[in-house]
């Protein structure tokens, strides 16, 4: 059976991103789905003198072991000054050290949201500019502006033009699983 990990890249316990990266995994016939908590990976600041010092955190291997295991990732960005929050970019440091290919290649559907107009529109570039460098699939993207107005838990995107690009974004991803 196909695997998908999912996560919101923030630390927020109410993260809109978490919502709306595992509706997106579960609303995905046919696959099983393992949803993560960024908080249950927090590690101390990466810097090159404590992994020569330390060594790589535990709770690295094991984030990129969840990796390594699936056969496509999830992920929707919380913005933070127009870039990755600090939880996320701490953990993406750590996890580069393991090996050079971040992402081993998987599928992946990288997205957006927050409850202004732009949706994270930001922070979704410079991750897709970023990751793209280190993967041969397409990466679609998708962003929700105004989560609050345009996401109901139960329903999903509930603006026809957003929840159309929605469709095209995932379709994309599970077409490369």
């Amino acid at each position: 059976m196909t695997h998908i990990l999912a996560f919101g890249a923030s630390s927020s316990k109410r993260s809109m991103n978490k919502t709306l990266a595992t509706y997106t995994a579960n609303n995905i016939p046919n696959v099983k789905v393992t949803v993560i908590d960024l908080n249950d990976y927090e590690m101390p600041i990466y810097s090159i003198d404590r992994e020569e010092k330390e060594g790589i955190p535990e709770l690295a291997i094991q984030f990129k072991k969840l990796i390594k295991n699936s056969d496509g990732i999830i992920i929707s960005f919380a913005e933070h000054n127009g870039v990755y929050t600090t939880a996320f970019k701490n953990i993406f440091d750590w996890i580069s050290r393991i090996e050079k290919v971040v992402w081993c290649d998987k599928p992946m559907l990288l997205m957006a949201t927050s409850p202004g107009g732009r949706g994270g529109k930001s922070v979704l570039e410079v991750a897709h500019q970023r990751f793209s460098r280190e993967n041969s699939n397409e990466i679609p993207t998708f962003s929700l502006p105004s989560f609050n107005q345009n996401f109901n838990p139960e329903i999903g995107i509930t603006k026809p033009e957003l929840a159309k690009d929605f469709d095209t974004a995932v379709t994309s991803f599970i077409d490369q699983l």
